[in-house]
């Protein structure tokens, strides 16, 4: 009895839940097939693309087509709304900003933005829709706020006619993705959303516009950087043009003073030494508590040649699988080495966000090609997963006071470690041997942070 009542009363939360975005739609009609495909969409349906979901309503699929790709409705300000519930729901002045994309295997070559590329979820190439994706995490909740469509250069932007017949608007064109990450945060941001730090993997990383960009709009970002990163732990001399000898061609750019040191791969900035390690507390499990070894220094990565800002790099190990990841960030001096080890971790929560957007909702198993119901798809798959993620919340806080505490010493996520490692597209790093220092005496295992440790950074 007790099930029959709670989901008698998720289907009334429902549907209080998306009155809220009726203001989005200028008819009757357009509202009802709104309200159909979300319900679908949150169903125990097995397969959750436009004609089961029809069938499972008792209305013509035909319908249900035509309100992605034909109806008059606004999307975008569904998109708004969404944001804007998130923030009055679950404002924190510590919010994480998490920045990913993910694939959608698709046949064919009619599918807006689709061709032959690296396919996350089937760990090869293949033919695919990329999408990026922003996503809010304050506490233990997380969802998708925004996502936009990866328009690949050649095979698509450059191809007007082809743009034009999967009904992509002349002004969308391609853009690296750390580029569409920055329009996402910049949208989001004009929408109330607010955050403090921003995560993301080494593809985005890697890029130094990217980072400078996310520094300009004043974050503090933690990013992954592949193993190749060049730079200095210490910053080396530079010559400034008006410094330079007059012999010869005058100079209009900075260069490296002579006999400055070459910049080095992170993974080479030290042979033995370095910054002593640290033990971290990352998550408990069923065999015991996971510990990661971390250590950070100053540093200054290499721009066209030169050495850009000054940053931290922390080197983080699992002594266990010999796995490395190396973070760039730019943090201030006096920031707790606890608070960016949390921020740097807290990226496995966006992978947790697809998982759940796939698995729960159909996220990829739309069958649509043209890029409106693409988009308004895309959308509608947020709004449903903001349902599903807040009701589970809400169900997970009726616990029994003694359930709820039993949870928490199995899972101590609410401080924002991952439950699960942090998964990765790119190959884990190279393992190394002993630090002599680790091998002399090893150091205490430190707390995980405190809200009170992030909220004085």
């Amino acid at each position: 009895m007790e099930i029959f009542e709670q989901i008698t009363d998720l289907k009334r939360r429902l549907s209080g839940f998306v009155k809220q975005f009726e203001g989005c739609f200028k008819s009757a009609p357009s509202r009802k097939h709104m309200r159909t495909y979300i319900n679908g969409q949150v169903s125990d349906l097995e397969r959750k693309s436009v004609e089961p979901i029809a069938l499972a309503a008792g209305v013509p699929p035909r319908t249900l087509q035509e309100f992605l790709g034909l109806h008059r409705w606004d999307h975008e300000a569904m998109r708004r709304r969404l944001q804007e519930i998130v923030w009055r729901d679950h404002a924190d002045e510590n919010s994480i900003a998490l920045i990913d994309e993910t694939s959608c295997a698709k046949k064919g070559g009619k599918t807006a933005g689709v061709q032959r590329q690296w396919c996350g979820s089937r760990g090869k190439k293949d033919n695919c829709v990329v999408t990026v994706h922003l996503g809010f995490s304050a506490g233990d909740f997380h969802v998708p706020v925004d996502g936009d469509l990866y328009l690949p250069e050649e095979s698509w932007s450059a191809d007007r006619d082809r743009c034009r017949e999967a009904g992509i608007p002349d002004e969308v064109v391609y853009r690296p993705k750390w580029e569409i990450a920055l329009d996402l945060l910049d949208r989001a941001r004009s929408n109330t959303l607010q955050f403090k730090y921003l995560v993301a993997d080494e593809l985005y990383g890697a890029a130094s516009s990217f980072r400078r960009g996310v520094a300009e709009r004043g974050l503090t970002y933690v990013v992954e950087v592949p193993k190749s990163q060049m730079g200095w732990a210490q910053r080396p001399a530079v010559v400034a043009p008006e410094d330079a000898p007059t012999l010869g061609r005058p100079r209009t750019s900075p260069r490296l003073a002579k006999g400055a040191k070459a910049a080095r791969r992170v993974e080479k900035l030290w042979h033995r030494g370095g910054p002593p390690w640290q033990h971290f507390h990352v998550k408990n499990t069923g065999k015991g508590p996971m510990v990661w070894q971390a250590r950070r220094t100053r540093f200054y990565p290499r721009e066209q040649e030169l050495p850009g800002e000054e940053c931290w790099l922390i080197v983080a190990r699992n002594p266990l699988t010999g796995e490395t990841k190396y973070f760039l960030s730019n943090a201030c001096e006096h920031t707790s080495f606890e608070v960016l080890l949390h921020v740097a971790f807290s990226r496995w929560r966006i992978e947790r966000i697809f998982e759940d957007a796939k698995g729960q909702i159909g996220f990829d198993h739309f069958e649509v090609r043209n890029y409106l119901p693409l988009m308004r798809h895309l959308i509608l798959s947020m709004v449903s997963l903001l349902f599903l993620t807040q009701q589970t919340h809400r169900l997970r806080e009726k616990k029994h006071p003694v359930e709820r505490t039993s949870s928490a010493h199995r899972d101590r996520s609410a401080v924002g470690y991952p439950r699960d490692p942090a998964p990765t597209q790119s190959p884990p790093g190279t393992s190394r041997r002993p630090d002599r220092i680790l091998a002399a005496k090893q150091r205490p295992i430190g707390p995980r942070p405190s809200q009170a440790a992030l909220q004085s950074t």
